[in-house]
């Protein structure tokens, strides 16, 4: 992992924070650090597009199966405006626009589609569809696969469909200490693209101890969103009293920004919005950190911080560990022309 403290801390203006009540050791502001980069990645923000264009040019109903990406206020908004999320595709009116997720799905998932005769947009994040070209040729070589990653999780699910007889799923050492493979010189893993990077490091290096012969992929598959979000929690994770990690409870990389931080000895918790932010854990915090998961959006980040600042004075700063400026094509169904 990249020196975590690295990057500047700078003022924010557009966010001057000096209301509310004075704090229990005088009239100075508690300070309120944003960790940059936070909320929406690329895949995300693709994912939400498509659906939104879908709405927006194509009559009803568009369906969703499962959540397009894991925040329920982002599902919200888009059942408000007409999007209808089910959980398995016989929900989905035979002939009817079906939107796969940002997580993937499994090549089963994608024949009942075709069986049906849906019209299927394709949402899942390019990162997640390389993990899955991975899982193929690893299994076209012969090799046994052994996917990192968390058991019932959409993404995982996705992968493990691509070649369920010969991938075999681990989540800790202790899981790998445990494995037994066809041949110990034919060993390849992959790994979910949200999760921990400290921890996956550790699941790899058991593997490598048990496998000499163990090969992965050419390039990490953690995402570099998930990464790039995890060194900035650890950044201001050593100089806050607490953390808050915007993100709903089944976002994978927001969970681990959270654990990320509690990890580091500082007070972490997740918050779905700021109506669950317990005011209890903010007193006497001369510093409180804030981030948000790849899946959160902005807009609740802002929310955050307007409730930070009722909560007494406030002086917002951006500590940022680096610049993302990755962007994914729109597949054709829903370019514009």
């Amino acid at each position: 992992m990249p020196d975590p403290v690295a990057g500047p801390i700078t003022e924010k203006s557009d966010h001057p924070r000096t209301e509310g009540d004075p704090q229990e050791d005088g009239d100075t502001p508690r300070r309120v650090v944003l960790a940059d980069p936070r909320s929406y990645c690329a895949g995300v923000e693709r994912a939400i597009e498509i659906v939104e264009r879908l709405l927006r040019d194509r009559p009803g109903p568009i369906y969703v199966r499962k959540q397009i990406v894991h925040n329920s206020h982002v599902v919200a908004d888009l059942e408000s405006r007409g999007a209808e999320f089910v959980d398995e595709l016989d929900e989905v009116p035979t002939g009817s626009t079906v939107v796969f997720s940002a997580h993937g799905v499994s090549p089963a998932v994608r024949a009942a589609a075709e069986q049906r005769r849906l019209e299927v947009v394709d949402a899942t994040c390019p990162l997640v569809t390389k993990v899955h070209a991975e899982a193929r040729r690893f299994t076209a070589r012969g090799d046994t696969v052994v996917l990192i990653g968390h058991a019932d999780h959409e993404e995982v699910e996705g992968t493990l469909g691509e070649a369920p007889e010969t991938t075999v799923l681990v989540e800790t050492p202790q899981d790998v200490a445990r494995l037994e493979v066809a041949d110990p010189e034919k060993v390849s893993y992959l790994t979910q693209t949200t999760l921990a990077v400290d921890e996956t490091r550790e699941v790899i290096e058991a593997l490598r101890a048990r496998f000499p012969a163990l090969r992965g992929p050419g390039s990490e598959d953690i995402c570099y969103a998930t990464t790039n979000r995890q060194d900035a929690v650890a950044a201001v994770a050593q100089e806050a009293d607490v953390v808050l990690v915007v993100g709903s409870a089944n976002s994978s990389n927001s969970v681990r920004l959270t654990e990320l931080a509690q990890r580091l000895g500082t007070p972490a918790h997740l918050v779905d919005s700021a109506r669950d932010i317990d005011p209890d854990w903010v007193v006497g915090a001369r510093t409180v950190a804030v981030t948000a998961g790849a899946s959160a959006p902005p807009w609740l980040v802002e929310e955050v911080i307007d409730a930070l600042a009722d909560l007494g004075p406030a002086i917002v700063s951006e500590h940022s560990v680096a610049t993302e400026d990755v962007l994914f094509a729109l597949p054709r169904e829903v370019r514009e022309v």
